[in-house]
């Protein structure tokens, strides 16, 4: 279970993608994944407005050392979606052996952004806290997700502990109160064609109603949209960033991962973009995904974030 996308991965991401083969599929890889892993279903990490914000912890069986760790964040236009339906996303990470946080964080139904930046990064606060517990290397930590989650992985990694966004995490050495910003660290982002400017995505010609829903009415809305685009954040010594994006995506603008990885390159911030050429929004070939995930594992390995073997 740590060849990298084996003919069984393949095959499940195929079926995933047809709801027929999808129970199948699912019951298949649930009993493999036992076996391989402790799971911890719905742990509460954050609760915010009387909403408890829950993920899901899979701990690799196969070692008590720290490990190399995933953080997942799902799409949905910060409006829709959930941590259970991207299941699949996560079994490149699972065949590697990697520990993996499956995140979940408020909707726009529950709450307006910044709330699912705030939420993520208190996601990435309970990680490191409970790294002992769980086997966590806190220096080799990744994050990732498709489309808004995209983007809340970019947010995760880079926004600085002075912006103030963590200020509803728990925890610290003060326990429940606040006692000032902490700077948490994450050693590489694995961007699947996720948001870059979220202003872009307010008005004008890029946009979109999943963007306009999720700053709602907020008086403040275009500093707000700022406060939480990768783009206003990128500067030397962030973690280095690999972005995947189709060229023909319809829902999150192409143009958004050529910006990033052009502002990545002028700060000297390490960084490859992986165009899908006539690729949209996600749902690429399963044909695709072996030289994708080849990429990416090799531009983890570059920096020292893959286990020994896999």
């Amino acid at each position: 279970m740590h060849k990298l996308l084996s003919a069984a991965c393949i095959a499940v991401l195929a079926a995933a993608l047809s709801p027929a083969g999808l129970a199948q599929a699912t019951a298949s890889f649930s009993a493999e994944l036992q076996s391989k892993y402790r799971v911890i279903p719905n742990v509460t990490y954050l609760t915010a407005e009387n909403y408890q914000v829950k993920l899901d912890f899979y701990q690799s069986r196969d070692t008590s050392a720290p490990q190399p760790t995933l953080m997942f964040f799902h799409g949905g236009g910060w409006v829709q979606g959930t941590k259970e339906s991207s299941i699949f996303s996560l079994m490149p990470y699972f065949e590697m052996g990697w520990n993996v946080v499956n995140v979940e964080y408020r909707m726009a139904q529950v709450a307006l952004a910044p709330a699912a930046v705030e939420d993520c990064i208190c996601a990435l606060r309970w990680v490191t806290q409970n790294a002992k517990q769980y086997n966590i290397d806190t220096a080799r930590i990744v994050t990732t997700g498709t489309s808004a989650g995209g983007h809340l992985a970019l947010t995760t990694a880079m926004i600085p502990a002075s912006v103030g966004l963590d200020r509803r995490c728990p925890g610290g050495r003060a326990g429940n109160v606040y006692f000032g910003p902490e700077e948490l660290k994450v050693a590489a982002v694995v961007n699947w064609y996720g948001v870059t400017d979220v202003g872009d995505l307010m008005e004008g010609p890029n946009r979109r109603i999943f963007g306009a829903t999720w700053l709602g009415g907020l008086e403040n809305r275009k500093e707000i949209a700022a406060r939480v685009s990768p783009l206003t954040y990128v500067r030397p010594g962030i973690p280095p960033v690999i972005s995947i994006q189709g060229d023909a995506d319809g829902t999150v603008p192409y143009s958004h991962s050529v910006r990033l990885h052009a502002a990545l390159e002028k700060a000297g911030v390490p960084n490859k973009l992986l165009t899908v050429p006539g690729g949209g929004h996600g749902n690429f070939k399963a044909s695709e995904y072996p030289a994708l995930y080849d990429q990416i594992r090799d531009f983890l390995g570059k920096h020292g974030l893959m286990k020994r073997g896999s």
